[in-house]
């Protein structure tokens, strides 16, 4: 961070508009780092009414991001058609069917299923058209699956969404239909529809099946959404090195994977603030010990894959993954060879859900450039500060809203993936289970770590830091490119990725060399705001001419 600017100083100027009391509880929510000391961010709490937010809803975090990229579901949002935004996919997630069964090749993300209730269906209940659009689903299309999403005005009524869906499954009998109560106002934010999504998987969908492709290391990736392709590109990386993926949740997903997914020998998590509760159900009922895994980053995916062979412990492995990373590295650093003296020493900041904002930091690094400000949209403090704070956070309100399943080891499907005596001599060996150290921890000292990011906070950030380049969402992507300061969209990629694996890498190089350093950005503005003018001003002299004075004595 540049020395001639003293960081708590602009933190004065970003809570200054603020009343005093709003004032004191940002604050909290912001955090001038320290690496060398344990320190506490305020997180997971309700934004200020009035502060312009990123955030989304519950709704939009369960249906639009965690079941949305599943490809053979239907999703069916109950409630007006103006809640169902999310009812069509705005992500850009991605899905094929090439190389799959006929009847594996269903696809319906490209479809927007709704009620859509009117003002008789909000007076006298909704029940009954939520039947007949189930019914009309299954006759249409005859799916597996059918989710059904409430919205806000469908809590606020009473309609029992569970019951009409078992009542659904029960009559279709080839098709499991099971609802989310996923009401938008239901949490903090997007992260309590995350939380429910994991329930409902995990109650009517894991663990169903038990079809599924054999393999020597089989493993599931949670928490990759599959934006731009991403996952395309994990899924080829891991096939090089004869890793079997059951599933991936929920990027290029079916219904499928899902079910079986319970047999896997390990669990990878990516976005930990999305899945976790997934991964911590089926280690205490399977037996399924997860790993933090990050495959955004060129360095990260080398690392990530060497912790997946370190854990099988196969020679064979090993020696495999080693060899596709010494391949898929050859174009990786003629890449950052050829971008880096336009990159190296450029400022970046980083305000984006799940832990994009500390993946991202992994590539920023690769190009030379200072990662100054970074935070979450929808994090808690444990995505902060590591999991290890997680028994101290204490369960508010709102927590309560979403509801906790007891998870006891079921007797006939689980499996010892690993002796406690091998995991202890990994654990000695640097890998760590059920492990998460946060995004604190990776950020150099001296910078700011920001929950919750407001637009005027945002602003005052980016007049005092001027960032060569700022990470968010849409919904900041325009007011921040009328500063002068170019976007990456890192929920969609704009048009761009795939950013995630070896291959993701060059293109995230040759993306942010070309944004920071295009001369559009300079012509932003109009000339007079940015150019000093010349100003004079007129003085009339009333004292006469000496010649003058003359004459007339």
């Amino acid at each position: 961070m540049a020395d001639t600017v003293k960081t708590e100083a602009v933190i004065d100027k970003m809570l200054e508009k603020y009343p005093a009391k709003v004032a004191r509880k940002r604050k909290k929510a912001i955090v001038v780092n320290d690496k060398d000391a344990q320190q506490e961010i305020q997180a997971n709490v309700r934004t200020v009414p009035g502060i312009i937010t990123q955030r989304g809803c519950t709704y939009a975090g369960c249906k639009g991001v965690v079941l949305g990229p599943t490809r053979d579901i239907v999703n069916l949002t109950h409630g007006p058609i103006g809640c169902g935004f999310y009812s069509w996919l705005t992500r850009r997630n991605q899905t094929s069917v090439q190389g799959q069964t006929p009847e594996n090749q269903e696809n319906f993300m490209t479809y927007c299923f709704s009620t859509d209730m009117q003002d008789s269906n909000i007076v006298f209940g909704g029940e009954k058209k939520l039947r007949q659009s189930i019914e009309e689903v299954y006759e249409l299309f005859h799916p597996k699956a059918i989710g059904v999403f409430a919205t806000c005005p469908v809590g606020l009524i009473g309609d029992d969404i569970h019951q009409v869906s078992k009542e659904c499954t029960q009559k279709f009998g080839d098709c499991n239909v099971f609802a989310f109560s996923c009401e938008g106002y239901k949490g903090v934010s997007q992260s309590a529809g995350h939380h429910i999504a994991n329930n409902q998987l995990f109650k009517h969908v894991i663990g169903t099946s038990d079809d599924y492709p054999e393999g020597k290391y089989k493993i599931n990736l949670l928490g990759e959404y599959n934006i731009g392709g991403d996952a395309f590109v994990i899924e080829d990386i891991l096939e090089k090195c004869g890793i079997t993926l059951l599933s991936t949740m929920s990027g290029n997903s079916t219904y499928k994977g899902f079910a079986s997914s319970h047999h896997a020998d390990l669990n990878g998590i990516m976005c930990h603030r999305s899945i976790n509760y997934v991964a911590e159900m089926m280690e205490t009922k399977y037996g399924i010990p997860w790993i933090k895994v990050n495959f955004i980053g060129a360095d990260a995916s080398a690392k990530s894959l060497r912790k997946i062979a370190q854990y099988f412990g196969d020679k064979e492995l090993i020696d495999r993954v080693e060899k596709v990373i010494s391949e898929e590295m050859v174009a990786v650093e003629e890449a950052r060879k050829e971008v880096l003296p336009k990159t190296e020493g450029k400022k970046a900041m980083l305000f984006v859900g799940g832990s994009r904002a500390h993946h991202y930091q992994e590539l920023f690094k690769e190009l030379g450039m200072k990662s100054m400000a970074a935070g979450y949209e929808f994090g808690h403090r444990g995505d902060y500060e590591g999991r290890e704070v997680l028994p101290s956070i204490k369960v508010d309100a709102d927590s309560r809203n979403i509801e906790e399943l007891t998870v006891v080891k079921d007797e006939e499907k689980f499996k010892s993936r690993i002796s406690e005596e091998q995991k202890t001599k990994l654990e000695k060996a640097g890998l760590k289970f059920r492990d998460y150290e946060g995004l604190m921890s990776d950020m150099e000292s001296d910078t700011l770590v920001i929950d919750d990011l407001s637009h005027f906070e945002m602003e005052v950030l980016i007049k005092e830091y001027k960032p060569d380049v700022f990470c968010a969402g849409i919904k900041e992507k325009y007011a921040v490119q009328k500063m002068g300061v170019p976007l990456k969209q890192l929920h969609s990629y704009d048009y761009g990725g795939p950013y995630a694996g070896f291959e993701g890498a060059v293109n995230f190089y040759k993306d942010i060399a070309r944004m920071t350093n295009s001369k559009i950005w300079d012509l932003i503005g109009a000339p007079w705001e940015k150019e000093k003018t010349l100003s004079a001003s007129v003085v009339h002299d009333t004292k006469k001419p000496e010649k003058e004075e003359k004459e007339s004595a």
